[in-house]
């Protein structure tokens, strides 16, 4: 099942009567506008009603003269009521009723803050391990034949790197002697 979206004249009902007092934050929650204190959601609309949470006495007298009890997940936030729509149309009784939730909710204390910490893994009693032990893995080491190769081509390259950096010495050579001119490299 879909939820709809809210009706604008719900909407805006909801606006102009909600309680504007210190610490109350609005915020959606399902999608919807709401409002919280203290971390509580006291008031917020839900399709095209608005939902209000109320002491019990409260919330006993306005069922009893037909409201409904807002359950969108059976058992779930029942403490919450579906305002009538004879409230919603008279902005001062809805006004009203907005600041008994608030109270209420209020009167709640702080919400304590979850904390998230990742779940902690089921060991059954009968089988115990000691723990494992940590070993370093194992090096990976090259053949014989491919390890002296490779060293073979560095110790080329570091040879050919330093000839080319080392300053060029002058040998005397047959052909020096006989008068021909030295070649550099």
């Amino acid at each position: 099942m879909k939820w709809k979206k809210s009706a604008d004249a719900v909407v805006h009902a909801f606006d102009h009567s909600l309680p504007m007092a210190a610490g109350v934050q609005r915020k959606p929650m399902f999608g919807y506008p709401c409002a919280f204190i203290n971390g509580h959601l006291f008031c917020g609309l839900h399709q095209d009603s608005i939902i209000v949470r109320l002491p019990e006495a409260r919330r006993d007298a306005l069922t009893a003269k037909g409201a409904k009890v807002f359950e969108p997940l059976p058992g779930k936030l029942t403490d919450l009521v579906i305002v009538p729509e004879e409230i919603v149309a008279d902005r001062a009784q809805l006004r009203a009723l907005l600041h008994e939730g608030l109270d209420h909710a209020s009167s709640l204390g702080a919400k304590p803050k979850s904390s998230k910490k990742a779940p902690a893994k089921k060991t059954s009693p009968a089988k115990k391990t000691s723990p494992a032990k940590k070993v370093a893995p194992a090096k990976k080491t090259a053949p014989a034949k491919k390890k002296a190769a490779a060293t073979k081509k560095v110790a080329t390259r570091k040879k050919a790197a330093a000839k080319k950096n080392a300053p060029v010495r002058k040998k005397a050579t047959a052909k020096k002697k006989a008068g021909a001119p030295l070649r550099r490299k």
